[in-house]
């Protein structure tokens, strides 16, 4: 990986760090294609049981696209007449928020500052949210006379509603971590300071989980979106049908039984 992104792998967790904060995490193309192999990676490894996706520095976890370079490009293009700036959505960022959605693992993401276009948009790809209590969110996409990328189209009116995100999108600023916590934005809210130390425990502990129920409960989410109620029944009798089989299931259920701490294994 490039070094504007860090990837490690300890334990079962992977942990893909944006390392720009010169930059406040701006995506520039190095940064794009770094991040869209991290993601694509983690989701590939067996080895991987969970994901955390956090971001270097104090105050943005990814401002979005890198507009300094984004000028420069799209003056290339004019040159040219190529228009293979824009196509960075679908070399970069589909491919990014598909892999952290689809991945069969949990993705955590520890949000530690500001979470603009892009940003935002690989923070509502992560399953769980951990937000720092000074991080902010911006729908900056009307802002620069775009629209919507990075899958927040679909994934904003899902967490906040319809209406909302359409103030937002159209009428574009900046919500406080507090205004997240309290639409359903951050899952859980926590000082700046504990950050870092929060979000990789959340992270762990479901590394150390049921990581086969997690796909599954992830798998049947994202299934239920826009299905009727039938078929979302259809689908989790599927599912539970594998999980009842699965070895982590019976681990489970000797230890409730015993009285211990399960020590699951994936399978």
């Amino acid at each position: 990986m490039a070094d504007s992104v860090l990837y490690d792998v300890t334990d079962g967790l992977a942990t893909i760090t944006i390392n720009r904060p010169e930059a406040m995490n701006a995506m520039n193309v190095d940064a794009k294609v770094a991040l869209r192999d991290a993601a694509q990676a983690a989701a590939a490894d067996s080895a991987v049981r969970a994901v955390l996706l956090t971001a270097a520095g104090g105050k943005a976890f990814c401002v979005g696209q890198d507009l300094k370079e984004h000028v420069s490009l799209l003056a290339a293009d004019r040159e040219s007449g190529s228009g293979q700036t824009m196509s960075t959505v679908r070399e970069h960022y589909n491919p990014i928020v598909r892999a952290l959605t689809g991945m069969p693992k949990p993705v955590v993401a520890g949000v530690n500052g500001v979470a603009a276009g892009a940003g935002l948009g690989f923070a509502l790809a992560a399953d769980y949210r951990v937000v720092a209590d000074t991080a902010r969110f911006t729908t900056s996409f009307a802002g620069v006379a775009l629209t919507a990328d990075s899958g927040v189209s679909w994934t904003l009116p899902r967490l906040i509603g319809q209406s909302r995100a359409a103030d937002l999108l159209l009428f574009p600023r900046s919500f406080s971590a507090q205004e997240a916590f309290e639409w359903g934005v951050a899952n859980k809210l926590v000082p700046a300071d504990e950050l870092a130390a929060e979000a990789a425990a959340v992270a762990r502990t479901l590394a150390d989980g049921p990581t086969l129920a997690y796909a599954a409960l992830k798998e049947s989410m994202a299934y239920g979106a826009d299905r009727s109620l039938s078929e979302a029944l259809d689908k989790e009798d599927e599912l539970q049908a594998k999980a009842g089989a699965s070895e982590d299931h019976a681990i489970a259920v000797q230890a409730f039984l015993a009285k211990e701490t399960p020590r699951y294994l994936g399978r």
